[in-house]
Order: structure tokens, then C-alpha cells, then sequence
């Protein structure tokens, strides 16, 4: 069956009309899906934002607390001192009595308590007499020939030396010994 040119226009027109219905509901979706799109998009830049203050805050505060760590780190350490020098500061209060035992035994005490916070800090005298002279422990400050013990043996500590931990705090100054030149002495003998 033939469809005249009418029918055929009309049947275009509906095509067309119904293309159009869809175009502009689809165009409402699309909108509508902007729209939903760009609430989503605000709200993420909105949690973003509030994430970044957040942790700006806390970078800000624990730059804070660990600056306050570090001034005041030694704080229980110069209290636990402080009353060694204060028992130190009464000792010497006593020097004008006459009773030079009792003046002993105070600074005694007072130097056992100070060696006694210094252990619990873990530091540590370097125990350098009679040992092999070793740079990383010792300083030395002279050599001396020597022949009672073998060469590079700590012979006398002019210093002691101290550890922290397993860090060396301050190097022991020591003299260390030398062999004896059996060069020099038969030089000597032969310009006599």
C-alpha cells in the first residue's frame, strides 16, 4: 500500500516531534546531570578544603610540640643537677669549720650523686688507662718511650673521656707510650 505524500509528512512530523520530546528530555537529564555533577564537584572541593585546614593544623601543631621537645629537653636533667649543686653549695658553706673530715665526706657525697645522675643518663666514663690507644676513644696529646708496657698502650690520662649512649661525648687526652730507640742510645754511647 502506497502512502500518499500527506500521510508521509505527517509521518515525519511525528518522527521529527518525537525527536525533539526526546532531544529536550534529554536535554533535561543532561542538565539535571549537570547540575547533580557540579553539587558533587562543590562538595568534594568543599571536603578537600576542609582536609587541607585540618592538616595544616597539624602540621602547624606538631611543629609546635616538637619545638617544645627540643627547648626543653634537658629540663629533668638540670633539675636531677640541681640538687647536686646545691648539696655542693652547702659543702662549700662549711670550708671555714674546722672539721676537714666532714667537708671530705660532703663533697664525696655530693661527687657520688653526681655520678650517680650521669649513670642514669647513660653516660659513661671511657675507661682508657692501660688500654691500646684507639683515635675513636682517645686524644693524645703526647707519646713517651716506654719500656714497661707495649708500644700504643695509654700510659697516663691527663683527661677522662665520656660517653653518651654509644656516642662519644668528649675524647680522653691521654699520653700514649713509644718503643724505645735502640738507635738513640747507642749514638749516645759512641760520643762518649
Amino acid at each position: 500500500m502506497k502512502k500518499n505524500k500527506k500521510e508521509i509528512d505527517i509521518e515525519i512530523d511525528e518522527n521529527e516531534e518525537a525527536k525533539a520530546e526526546e532531544k529536550s528530555e534529554s536535554n533535561l537529564d543532561s542538565k539535571e546531570r549537570i547540575a547533580e555533577l557540579e553539587k558533587k564537584n562543590e562538595e568534594l572541593n568543599d571536603r578537600l578544603i576542609r582536609r587541607l585546614a585540618e592538616f595544616e593544623n597539624y602540621k602547624k601543631r606538631t611543629d609546635l610540640e616538637k619545638d617544645e621537645l627540643f627547648k626543653y629537653a634537658a629540663q629533668s636533667f638540670i633539675l636531677k643537677t640541681l640538687a647536686v649543686y646545691e648539696d655542693l653549695q652547702r659543702s662549700l658553706s662549711h670550708i671555714d669549720d674546722e672539721n676537714i673530715d666532714a667537708i671530705k665526706q660532703g663533697l664525696k657525697l655530693v661527687g657520688d650523686k653526681f655520678t650517680q645522675i650521669l649513670t642514669e643518663q647513660n653516660v659513661t666514663k671511657i675507661d682508657a688507662m692501660g688500654k691500646e690507644f684507639d683515635h675513636d676513644y682517645h686524644e693524645a696529646l703526647l707519646q713517651q718511650p716506654s719500656k714497661d708496657v707495649p708500644a700504643n698502650t695509654v700510659i697516663n690520662v691527663v683527661e677522662s673521656g665520656y660517653m653518651y649512649k654509644d656516642k662519644v661525648l668528649k675524647h680522653a687526652k691521654v699520653i700514649v707510650s713509644r718503643e724505645i730507640e735502640d738507635e738513640v742510645v747507642t749514638e749516645n754511647n759512641s760520643e762518649e
